[in-house]
């Protein structure tokens, strides 16, 4: 009996396993570029898995349970279903999608469209409040008991997903919307501990705040002090004023919402074939440059790398890829970060002559001295890859941020985009309003430093979360070591 429904339960799992990836093995990149689909993959083959995993185990076959074994090292970890989960909630708030749309998958771009399930969104609600953030359970638990009262089938009840909802929404100071659901959940499980303690509680709470409210009119009206409609709108303002306004300007700009320039200005911006002071190379078959930005001075190659260098670039880098890291400057240390998403690899220029002479093709356009400059990074980022606003360049009160190279600070940045992203993934530099896409086969280059080697501030800049698709830049951060006569001083600090 216990061999038939371990068969009919594997069986199952098999059949729901392979509607996931029948497409996913047609394309695994556009499949895996669609935030839900990459989910649920994860989901799937972490949480589910080990569901069926433990009643498998039960089969003592040594060969079996040996080749069980050896496949499982090969999937998802709790930490990457949990990635993928905070991955689809940081999209959500950058992209202002509702939890509706993500969870129907109607997303811009999408080739592959997936649907969630009430477990597939509970899940994502029950990661967030692991979290202790109450605010992204709220509308994912939300979420899960609309599909429910739609009507969709599911092994999970209301009662526990009202018992998520209620909580999250009295964390977030709403009483009176928590003991309505509260009382919605004691109709249908009036035996329910919990849900009877905290019924008790939040009308106790509301009583309270009656009381008071009412002892505050009372002595507003004797002192006098009763504020006026406009004094509570401003200092209702000064609230939601004291959000970073940085991170608003970032998502805006990741939104595509960014600051216009003025007509004046943009008529300042030219396109032009480019060879750099005449050099040899460039003579002959200048290459097309174009103006992204004016003031910090940002400007795009056009078809400056091709799609045969593109790849060997991704071939070399990908058995190499790790999570990338930043510069911690209390320690000085490389460490990894929660605003720093993607992966990435260095690739030298002794490995591969094809790295060589893109080295080399960056210093004849930028007339920089390459020696100095650090390795060719390559990174990618997939649904949910990010890197928050950030310099490239070390400050003041960082002395020490790249003193073991002994080549100076950053003194300019150069990126490949080696791919098109389906949607998101903008460079974004949020101080000046600026917003540049990724287009496969072009490179950005800006100064970080001024010719005096003051840092330039306004060169503070991120990488957009990638919302659908898979993204791949590589880029040389260029030195000051070695630049003295190629980029002279200034006689100013912002010269």
């Amino acid at each position: 009996m216990h061999q038939i429904s371990l068969f009919v339960l594997c069986d199952r799992w098999a059949d729901k396993l392979d509607s996931l990836t029948a497409t996913a093995m047609q394309d695994p990149e556009g499949f895996l570029g669609h935030p839900v689909n990459a989910f649920k993959l994860m989901k799937r083959l972490n949480t589910e898995w080990s569901s069926l995993e433990s009643l498998v185990l039960s089969d003592t076959t040594d060969g079996f349970i040996s080749n069980l074994t050896i496949q499982r090292q090969h999937f998802p970890t709790d930490e990457d279903q949990t990635g993928a989960a905070k991955a689809l909630l940081r999209l959500q708030d950058t992209y202002r999608l509702d939890a509706n749309t993500i969870s129907v998958g109607d997303l811009p771009g999408v080739k592959h469209k997936s649907q969630m399930t009430v477990e597939d969104c509970y899940e994502l609600g029950k990661i967030a409040y692991s979290d202790v953030d109450y605010y992204h359970t709220e509308l994912w638990m939300a979420q899960a008991l609309r599909q429910l009262d739609q009507g969709e089938e599911s092994t999970l009840d209301k009662v526990t997903v009202l018992d998520y909802l209620s909580y999250s929404i009295y964390q977030q100071g709403e009483i009176e919307r928590a003991l309505e659901l509260t009382m919605r959940l004691l109709e249908l499980d009036p035996e329910h501990q919990r849900a009877t303690g905290n019924r008790k509680y939040f009308e106790f709470q509301l009583e309270k705040q009656k009381n008071e409210a009412e002892k505050e009119t009372y002595t507003e009206k004797e002192l006098g002090k009763r504020e006026t409609g406009e004094e509570k709108k401003k200092s209702k303002k000064k609230v939601s004023n004291h959000l970073i306004p940085e991170r608003k300007k970032y998502e805006m700009l990741c939104r595509g919402e960014g600051i216009r320039m003025t007509p004046r200005r943009q008529s300042r911006l030219f396109c032009r074939y480019y060879d750099n002071k005449h050099n040899p190379k460039y003579v002959l078959s200048p290459v097309k440059q174009q103006d992204e930005w004016d003031r910090p001075y940002i400007v795009r190659y056009l078809d400056i790398i091709s799609d045969k260098e593109m790849e060997r670039v991704k071939q070399l880098a990908k058995p190499r890829l790790r999570r990338a890291t930043v510069h911690d400057p209390q320690t000085g240390k490389l460490t990894t970060a929660q605003y720093r998403v993607s992966k990435s690899a260095w690739l030298t220029g002794y490995e591969d002559p094809m790295i060589d002479t893109i080295n080399q093709r960056i210093e004849d356009l930028t007339g920089l001295e390459m020696d100095t400059a650090e390795e060719l990074q390559v990174a990618n980022y997939g649904v949910g890859g990010q890197y928050e606003p950030h310099f490239d360049f070390g400050r003041k009160d960082e002395p020490d941020a790249f003193k073991e190279l002994g080549t100076g600070n950053r003194i300019a940045t150069w990126l490949f985009y080696m791919s098109d992203v389906a949607a998101g993934g903008a460079t974004v530099f949020p101080d000046v309003g600026a917003a540049v896409w990724p287009q496969k086969g072009t490179a950005v280059f800006w100064y970080n430093l001024f010719a005096s080697g003051e840092g330039d501030y306004s060169t503070r800049h991120a990488a957009c979360p990638v919302l659908v698709g898979n993204k791949w830049v590589s880029n040389k951060w260029i030195h000051e070591r070695g630049q003295e006569w190629r980029r002279p001083c200034g006689l100013s600090e912002d010269e």
